[in-house]
Parts: structure tokens; C-alpha cells; sequence
């Protein structure tokens, strides 16, 4: 029995479920692959791979989200490229100075469906056209198109999310608006074919994960609110 409920959790783990945004994408590739395996084999081969890449970016597997309050939960899957005490953004309509941004870039081999990073309602929701720069470049905050998100807890903490594009990604999702109340860990939106999110801390907070860290959406702690620790040292080892 034991070893059944294994396999089958090995299963899960390779064979996860597609988000609905990719069905398209898939359908297509798929029909595509056929059509090129009547034309000429090779061809058919090669669009395999890219419709195995396509389902494999599109994946959308289930999380384990922590749920005490307080704690600031990774929105997106990716590296961790950037800690820095900044300004906000205007369009977030954010008072109180500086906060802490964390700064996490999405590879095309990331997962891209996003969660919410803390549970309450979305008090401002703004899409802002702009530029496709590198994802990983400092101007990309402030230069890319985005979609800025304010979500204010029931104890009247704000955290704000910012969807970037990148060099290639040309399209940001997003499935909750103004007014929504979300949960933490919920899934709001995803950014196709890399990218980056920005997490905007309350003012004064410090952060808990380190530069080069990988996250995990809807697992990895980001901050804890309820905490005075103070921003930790890390090595790469």
C-alpha cells in the first residue's frame, strides 16, 4: 500500500496540471505537430519538444502555504536577484518613504503562475504600459510594462506586487481585480515566457531571504511581519 501511495506520488510530481492560460498554447502546438509529422518527420520531432515545453512551462502544481498571519509569502517561482531599500512606485499609491523590495526573476524554465503573498483585499489594481527590458536589469521596475497589485490585510497592512515583463515575455495575466479578496497563497496571475515580481514590504520591514535564494510561490517565507529579526547573512556554499 505504502509503496503505491509512493508511485503515485512520484507521478503527481512529474505529472502535474496544466494552467488553463497554456490550453491554447498547447492545442495549437499539438495540431501543429501533427500537421508537421504529415510533412516531413523530422519537423514533427522538433515541434514535439516544443509542445512538451510548452506544458511544461504552463504547469501550475499544487503548494503548501504557510498560514499564520504575519508572514510574506513568495508570489513567484525564481531567483532571488535583488534586496534593496527603494521608493515605490507611484502607480502604487503607497505612502510611508522607503520599503524593502525583493526582487524575483522568472527563467523560461520557472513556473509563471503567481500567488498572493498575503490573505486580504486588493485595494488598488494598475496596469502600466511600457518597455521590455531584460528582467534582470535595475530600470525594469521602474521601465516595463507591469501590473502593479496593493493587497491590504485585515489588520490594514499593505503589500504590494508588481508583474514585470521581460525581454521576451509579451503578456501579463492577471485573474483577481479591485475589490477581490484573495488568500494567501491564492493564485492571481502569471507573466508568459519570463519575467520578474517585485514584493514591496511595509515600511520598516525587514526581509528574511538572501540574494541568490530560490523561491517558491506559495512556500517560501519572505518576511515575517510579526518578527523583529533583522535581514539575515548568507553564503553561497
Amino acid at each position: 500500500m505504502s509503496n503505491g501511495k509512493g508511485y503515485l506520488d512520484w507521478l503527481g510530481d512529474i505529472f502535474v496540471p496544466i494552467h488553463r492560460d497554456g490550453h491554447k498554447f498547447l492545442g495549437l502546438s499539438l495540431l501543429a505537430t501533427i500537421v508537421a509529422f504529415l510533412i516531413w518527420s523530422p519537423l514533427g520531432w522538433l515541434l514535439t519538444l516544443v509542445t512538451a515545453w510548452i506544458a511544461y512551462f504552463f504547469r501550475d502544481p499544487d503548494r503548501v502555504t504557510p498560514l499564520r498571519e504575519g508572514l510574506v509569502i513568495a508570489p513567484a517561482d525564481g531567483r532571488i536577484i535583488g534586496l534593496e531599500r527603494v521608493m515605490p512606485p507611484t502607480e502604487l499609491g503607497l505612502e510611508g518613504g522607503e520599503r524593502n523590495r525583493i526582487s524575483i526573476y522568472l527563467s523560461i524554465f520557472d513556473c509563471h503562475v503567481n500567488r498572493a503573498p498575503n490573505a486580504g483585499r486588493i485595494t488598488r489594481s494598475v496596469y502600466v504600459p511600457g518597455a521590455f527590458l531584460s528582467a534582470t536589469n535595475d530600470k525594469a521596475s521602474e521601465d516595463n510594462e507591469r501590473r502593479a497589485l496593493v493587497i491590504e490585510s485585515p489588520t490594514g497592512t499593505e503589500i504590494a506586487v508588481l508583474q514585470i515583463a521581460g525581454l521576451i515575455s509579451r503578456r501579463i495575466v492577471t485573474f483577481a481585480g479591485e475589490g477581490d479578496t484573495v488568500g494567501v497563497g491564492q493564485r492571481f496571475g502569471l507573466i508568459r515566457f519570463g519575467s520578474r515580481v517585485d514584493v514591496y514590504l511595509p515600511p520598516g520591514q525587514s526581509s528574511l531571504v538572501a540574494v541568490g535564494q530560490r523561491a517558491i510561490a506559495g512556500e517560501t517565507v519572505l518576511a515575517d511581519l510579526k518578527s523583529d529579526e533583522q535581514e539575515r547573512e548568507a553564503r553561497r556554499s
